[in-house]
């Protein structure tokens, strides 16, 4: 996360009818930017008194929603805020909708296929269909993996900017788990450019030997940047990398489908309702 000048903090909303909605209020705040903020930064962005920010902070930071960086001075999301993130999409109201798509892509391509979600460095299993074939990897949701050794995570990289690459890769060990790991920042990057380039992503015998994996990014509602990816699975024993790229229209299709169904959630009256009574 990136620590910026107070300058270019554009000032928001922090209000509510009771001091939980208020707390609430700021967390949409600290997590709506990739930034690192400070107290002085929190009283600029909001414009509340800082002595009321100071108690927002630590209570936050008491029910470990919050943590302190090593500076002392600046605020992060912490374990439990991430985790409850998470949660919420494991089990959001439109999940089967989303299973269904998933469901009706492996019937098409034969193979184990997943949704997933970029959480810190890692990529976090969202939901899962395995294939009926007897051969087959067995990921369950909510299951991780590194994020520079899965398709779905190059995919995560490969939308962000180099500098917020830069900073996440910087703190994440590039481990080796396979001998076809990418371990080198420059090969990674390098991959990452072949990504943006092609609009999908490959795991070839990274992250698990004999596994290989495609994956391409859901679209996000009016274009807005997406934190979901939908992927095929399969041993290297039944699909090749050159037969896996035909499974690309698919899985693309499998995207669409996906990213209308959040467009669809995003757009109803009744959230459309709820998301205004909260800016009052």
């Amino acid at each position: 996360m990136q620590v910026v000048a107070s300058a270019k903090i554009v000032p928001a909303e922090v209000g509510g009818d009771t001091p939980t909605i208020r707390l609430f209020a700021l967390l949409e705040v600290i997590a709506s930017r990739d930034q690192l903020f400070s107290l002085q930064t929190l009283v600029e962005a909001t414009g509340l008194p800082k002595p009321t920010l100071h108690r927002m902070l630590q209570q936050l930071e008491g029910a470990g929603l919050l943590q302190r960086e090593s500076d002392g001075r600046h605020y992060s999301m912490a374990v439990r805020l991430r985790r409850l993130a998470e949660a919420l999409l494991l089990n959001d109201s439109h999940h089967g909708a989303r299973h269904a798509v998933l469901r009706h892509l492996v019937e098409e391509v034969g193979e184990s296929c997943n949704i997933t979600a970029l959480s810190g460095s890692e990529v976090v299993y969202l939901d899962r269909v395995e294939t009926p074939a007897p051969l087959r990897f067995y990921l369950h949701p909510g299951s991780r993996v590194p994020v520079h050794c899965s398709a779905s995570g190059k995919v995560f990289l490969a939308q962000m900017a180099r500098e917020q690459r830069t900073r996440l890769l910087a703190h994440a060990p590039l481990e080796r788990c396979t001998p076809g790991t990418l371990t080198d920042l420059d090969r990674l990057e390098r991959e990452i450019k072949r990504v943006q380039r092609d609009g999908y992503a490959m795991d070839n015998e990274e992250f698990l030997p004999g596994l290989l994996c495609l994956a391409v990014l859901v679209p996000g509602p009016g274009g807005a940047r997406s934190n979901l990816c939908v992927a095929v699975q399969a041993p290297i024993m039944r699909i090749s990398p050159a037969k896996a790229k035909r499974l690309l229209p698919a899985l693309q299709r499998a995207a669409l489908a996906l990213g209308g169904i959040d467009a669809d959630v995003a757009a109803s009256p009744a959230l459309r309702e709820r998301a205004a009574k909260a800016r009052a």
